[in-house]
C-alpha cells in the first residue's frame, strides 16, 4: 500500500487495531491507539528495515516493551509487507502467528518477546551491546508504557545503558497517563520523569506523541547523540482518534463489540 502522509498511515493502521480486536473480541485497544503515531513513524520514515528479509543483520531492532499494545506494531507490520493483510483476521486465535503479546518465535517482523512489562528495555540494552560488539551501526528502539516505568527493572536497565554510553538506543515512552487500574499518578506515580532519566544520564526530549513531524525531528535528534542513550517522553492519549474511548481507562482491555467497532470505524473514515 501507498500512503502519501505517516498521518494517513496512523490512520490506516487505527483502522486495522480496531478491526482486529473486534473479531477476537479480545485484547487492548487503548495503548495500542495511543503509540500508533510513534510506530508509524518509526516503520515508515526511520527504521532501516527490510520486510524482504526480517533477519537481515544490519536492521534496525524496535522492542514494544508494552506488548499488550501488539495489535499495533501488527497493524504496521502488515501495512510495511512482512505478512499479508489478511494475517491480521488471526489475533490471538489458536494457531495464529498474531499472539496477544508479540512472539519473535512466530511472527516475521518481530525482534523481541515481549508481554512480561519491565523486561523489554533489558533486551534493547542487549542488542545494542551486540551491536556494539559486533561492530554493527543499527539502532535499537524501545517503546515503553508509563505505567511500566514503575517497574524497577526499568531503571536497572536505564543505568546499564548509561554506563555503557549505549548511544544507539532511542526509547520512547508512551505517556498516556492511564495504565490497568487507573491514573498512574494515583497508582504508584513514576513522575517526574523527566528528571529521573536525566539523572540516570539519559537524553531527554518530551513531545506531542501524536505529532508525526515532531516525533520524527526527536528521532533525528536522538540520533545525532553519540555518548549516550535517548529518551524521548511521548505525550499521548489513551484511545485516540476513536472518541468513546479516548482517556478511558476502561478500554486499557476491553476490545469493542461490533456496534462499536461500526462507530469507531465511522470516526476514522474511508477503508
Amino acid at each position: 500500500m501507498e500512503f502519501h502522509s505517516s498521518e494517513e498511515l496512523a490512520r490506516q493502521m487505527r483502522r486495522q487495531i480496531i478491526l482486529m480486536l473486534a473479531a477476537a473480541k479480545s485484547g487492548h485497544p487503548g495503548g495500542s491507539l495511543s503509540a500508533t503515531d510513534i510506530l508509524a513513524t518509526l516503520y515508515f520514515d526511520q527504521m532501516q528495515i527490510d520486510p524482504q528479509r526480517p533477519d537481515w543483520p544490519q536492521r534496525d531492532r524496535l522492542v514494544l516493551c508494552k506488548g499488550h499494545a501488539a495489535p499495533a506494531l501488527y497493524a504496521a507490520l502488515a501495512l510495511k509487507g512482512y505478512f499479508p493483510m489478511e494475517d491480521l483476521a488471526g489475533l490471538r486465535k489458536l494457531g495464529s502467528k498474531l499472539q496477544g503479546h508479540p512472539d519473535m518465535h512466530k511472527t516475521p517482523g518481530v525482534d523481541m518477546t515481549t508481554g512480561s512489562l519491565g523486561q523489554g528495555l533489558s533486551a534493547a540494552c542487549g542488542m545494542a551491546m551486540a551491536g556494539r560488539i559486533d561492530g554493527e551501526d543499527y539502532n535499537v528502539y524501545a517503546i515503553l508504557g508509563d505505567g511500566e516505568t514503575e517497574e524497577g527493572q526499568v531503571w536497572e536497565a536505564a543505568m546499564f545503558a548509561s554506563h555503557y554510553h549505549l548511544s544507539k538506543i532511542i526509547a520512547f515512552v508512551d505517556h498516556n497517563r492511564l495504565q490497568i487500574d487507573g491514573n498512574i499518578e494515583d497508582v504508584m506515580s513514576p513522575e517526574p520523569l523527566e528528571a529521573k532519566w536525566q539523572a540516570f544520564g539519559w537524553q531527554v526530549q518530551r513531545i506531542d506523541g501524536h505529532d508525526c513531524q515532531a516525533i520524527r525531528a526527536a528521532i533525528n535528534w536522538a540520533k545525532a547523540e553519540k555518548d549516550r542513550p535517548s529518551v524521548i517522553i511521548a505525550d499521548t492519549v489513551k484511545g485516540k482518534g476513536v472518541d468513546f474511548m479516548e482517556n478511558q481507562v476502561g478500554w486499557h482491555g476491553s476490545a469493542p463489540n461490533q456496534e462499536q467497532a461500526e462507530q469507531a470505524l465511522a470516526q476514522l473514515g474511508g477503508c
